[in-house]
């Protein structure tokens, strides 16, 4: 480790460092609008420019030099102080005035370092250059002329994302950032760029003119689009969430976040359920709290109750619904709504065990029955992290672009039960082998001849469990663990024939089985759930509570209330409180502390944010056998998988311009 000193203080560096993460060690802040942490080092704009010696008696590029021993780097000379007001002075003589109609005004590195590090006036007196706009999508709105040539969108759009659509043109002062025939970006992490962008050329076009940083407050979150659990920001003013942002945190998502989850937040505010409904003669009638809870009593359930949690339904609220079902001798529960059944008498035959940073690290995986790029946008960075590390990576289901070299195996699932001698030699080499079965896998019964493949690859070894499975839904395993799960998954439920079932949410179901069954819907948008409803109940969506979920490695992270939910619509754990007394039983809590302390008591797994231990993998079976062919995977069109994706006007034309090839409607018509 070479030692070197930073502005008269020695410290020592890791090998293979650059001056400017030693100057940052060093508690030295190093301007900087092209260099990032994970994208490639490409010292374009010369921001960072520091004095070493021993060296040529000039201001280097502190992005692109390595640390070396006995180097002695200063960031606070009058030559380093100089060169960097030069180089500000440069980058503002074409920017435009913009900031006042700027969406990145109060948020911009631009304007904050030339506060810090810019000269007092311009001695440029040309005129500054214009750029024409550039079509990107209905995601991410340009401004161009405001464009500092920094890169970091083609960089993120080559290295993370995979997809090479945007690139620069021309050359010098004619150099111009596009996606080269104006189309749209077509990938599931484009608004990314937005967050990177340094200045205002890239922001959201959803977003535009809305409000500014400084009016906005400010809650943690988590994404509920996906089973990942993005970590997120939610900006808001007044009862209305304007943004969602993502969050730090390299266990999870690093600082990426899918545009689903970015920018479905507009549908919180459309479709909302706010008022109680009651099915009368065939048609939905308004009501109130009290007709609906005595009509909900006037079926006399007794023990003949169930209960269906959706998507993105919070622990809390399935504890809540599992307790009112306990106090009336129930145990129909499940979370499974599209009808699959596999086994979950150990959880960690359904977690994503490598973790979601420690499948980067995998060099053999075979992923079986998952579109991982729409299933998880996320989990498919971190798979093209390792193949970029040297990775041989192989699926079984219908071929999609990846973004990545992969090699597809087929559709027939019996290539468990033997695979290509190419395939069994890669995983017999590997050191760290991986499997990850998807949704459709686990709908055609994979789960054990998965799970037997495991143990015939040797996918557990010491310090190291390679056996995973994908989920992508974020109460998935916070379902799991509340023993939200039938032996037989749905079809028992069914078969039991309930009084009444609870839909928590739960919008994906076939609820032509529970014809002879009053349906109760307890959510928030009026979706394919409410449509079926004999009794609908609003409630609050993930942005208008607490809440608890645990994602599909079983991380346990913690959701923030940002606003209240429209109307007469409650948070779902107290309109289930008010049904308890309702029916006449007693379910022990009387707020959301005693609630979520009854839930840990019960699941202490739920009260420990992080990774919680679902111990080892069960003993496969040798003798499980899978046949059967993957037709399709589960998830038919990326955009448009929840309520509340579905009710996103965002979202909606995502799908039918990306997908679907819908062209651009023109204002005229």
């Amino acid at each position: 480790m070479p030692k070197l000193t930073v502005d008269g203080v020695e410290i020592e560096v890791p090998a293979g460092a650059t001056v400017l993460q030693a100057c940052e060690l060093a508690g030295k802040e190093i301007p900087r609008f092209c260099y990032h942490e994970r994208l490639s080092i490409a010292g374009n704009c010369r921001m960072c420019l520091v004095e070493v010696k021993p060296g040529p008696p000039k201001p280097q590029a502190s992005c692109a030099l390595p640390a070396a021993e006995g180097q002695e780097i200063r960031t606070d000379s009058e030559m380093v102080k100089k060169a960097r007001e030069g180089v500000m002075e440069f980058l503002l003589i074409n920017h435009p005035l913009d900031c006042p109609i700027c969406d990145q005004g109060g948020e911009c590195d631009l304007q904050d370092q030339s506060v810090a590090y810019g000269r007092g006036g311009s001695r440029y007196h040309e005129n500054k250059r214009a750029v024409t706009e550039k079509y990107m999508g209905p995601l991410i709105k340009t401004v161009m002329t405001r464009c500092i040539h920094c890169t970091r969108c083609v960089r993120f759009s080559e290295e993370i994302a995979g997809v090479d659509e945007i690139g620069a043109l021309y050359r010098g002062e004619n150099m111009q950032i596009t996606t080269y025939l104006e189309q749209a970006a077509k990938h599931e992490l484009s608004a990314n760029v937005i967050d990177l962008c340094p200045v205002g050329a890239l922001t959201s076009r959803p977003y535009a003119f809305e409000a500014r940083p400084w009016e906005l407050k400010k809650t943690l979150s988590i994404d509920v689009s996906d089973a990942v659990g993005a970590n997120i920001r939610l900006d808001s003013r007044g009862r209305e969430v304007l943004r969602a942002l993502p969050r730090i945190n390299d266990d999870v998502n690093e600082e990426w976040l899918s545009d689903k989850g970015r920018y479905m937040v507009d549908g919180l505010t459309r479709r909302r359920l706010d008022k109680v409904w009651i099915r009368k003669a065939g048609k939905l009638a308004e009501a109130d709290w009290a007709d609906a809870f005595e009509a909900i009593a006037a079926a006399k359930p007794g023990n003949s109750i169930a209960a269906i949690a959706g998507d993105m339904v919070d622990c809390e609220t399935m504890y809540a619904a599992k307790a009112l079902l306990g106090a009336l001798g129930s145990d129909l529960l499940e979370g499974r709504q599209t009808g699959m059944d596999y086994d979950v008498s150990n959880l960690a035959a359904v977690n994503f065990n490598s973790t979601l940073a420690g499948i980067e690290t995998a060099d053999a995986v075979l992923v079986v029955g998952s579109h991982v790029r729409w299933e998880a946008p996320l989990v498919n960075v971190r798979l093209r992290k390792a193949w970029k590390n040297g990775a041989k990576i192989f699926f079984v289901g219908p071929e999609f672009d990846p973004t990545y070299p992969a090699t597809f195996l087929g559709n027939d699932l019996s290539v468990l039960g033997k695979l290509p001698k190419d395939v069994a030699e890669a995983f017999k080499s590997a050191e760290r082998p991986a499997i990850i079965v998807g949704g459709a896998a686990l709908a055609k019964g994979a789960l054990a001849p998965a799970l037997a493949l495991a143990e015939k690859l040797k996918i557990v070894k010491d310090g190291w469990n390679g056996f995973n499975v994908l989920h992508f839904s974020a109460a998935r395993m916070g379902g799991l663990m509340l023993g939200y799960a039938q032996q037989g998954g749905i079809a028992d439920i069914a078969a039991a024939k309930p009084k009444v079932v609870l839909f928590l949410g739960a919008d994906e179901v076939d609820f032509s089985q529970f014809a002879d069954s009053l349906k109760v819907y307890i959510g928030h948008h009026g979706d394919k759930g409410a449509h079926a409803a004999d009794i609908i109940l609003p409630a609050a969506a993930f942005s208008e509570k607490d809440g608890t979920y645990v994602n599909t490695e079983g991380r346990v992270q913690f959701a923030e209330k940002a606003v209240f939910a429209p109307g007469d619509a409650r948070e779902d754990w107290t309109i289930l409180r008010a049904l308890a007394d309702a029916l006449g039983v007693s379910v022990g809590f009387d707020s959301f502390e005693q609630l979520q302390a009854a839930m840990i008591a019960a699941v202490p797994a739920l009260g420990v944010e992080g990774l919680a231990d679902y111990g080892a993998l069960p003993k496969a079976d040798a003798k499980a056998k899978v046949e059967g062919m993957i037709e399709a995977y589960p998830i038919k069109d990326f955009y448009l998988t929840n309520p509340i994706a579905r009710a996103s006007v965002v979202m909606q034309e995502c799908s039918a311009e990306l997908l679907h090839g819908d062209d651009v409607r023109e204002a005229a018509e």
